[in-house]
């Protein structure tokens, strides 16, 4: 009688489950240093972009390359290929979403920011991109809040700080 045995293996981490991530992100949020905060922000982006599945891997690097080369409706193509194949992966998601942003899909991105941060409430990439929907959206205050978000997870970021304070001038002055 043969006997079988069943191993348990863990799946390889990729993107937002990467057991890295929660050290990087507590950096990011403790370190006074921009510089370091620049390192550690683009070894999170390395992780995100990473997928143990060959055929996601090699559709995420067609669609960046795609974006790069201002080729919106390609990288469409293949994000949406992404997010059909591989639903939790968060980062097929928010590239997504950044090509609904530039098409002027405003809903759409929206929609599929949320999918990203279902899958990664930490992704500062899609939380200050919400900011810039609802900025071009002229809805002020969410765009704010969303600004704010992404300061809160990574609070050495330029562009959202620098709206933010563009945003609270802005509301200030619309109060008087």
């Amino acid at each position: 009688m043969a006997v079988l045995l069943a191993v348990a293996v863990a799946p390889a981490a990729a993107d937002q489950d990467d057991t890295r991530l929660d050290e990087l992100f507590e950096s990011l949020t403790d370190t006074p240093d921009p510089l370091r905060a620049q390192s550690l922000e683009a070894r999170i982006w390395r992780i995100w972009l990473e997928h143990e599945d060959g055929a996601v891997a090699e559709l995420m690097r067609k669609g960046v390359d795609a974006m790069q080369r201002g080729d919106r409706r390609s990288a469409l193509e293949d994000f949406d290929q992404i997010v059909t194949i591989a639903p939790d992966f968060a980062e097929g998601w928010n590239k997504r979403a950044t090509v609904h942003y530039l098409l002027g899909n405003y809903e759409e991105s929206l929609a599929d920011i949320a999918e990203t941060l279902a899958r990664e409430p930490r992704h500062f990439g899609a939380l200050s991109g919400r900011g810039l929907v609802y900025s071009q959206l002229e809805d002020f205050e969410a765009a704010l809040e969303a600004f704010e978000a992404a300061l809160e997870v990574h609070p050495h970021m330029i562009g959202p700080r620098a709206n933010a304070e563009a945003l609270r001038k802005l509301l200030e002055g619309q109060r008087i």
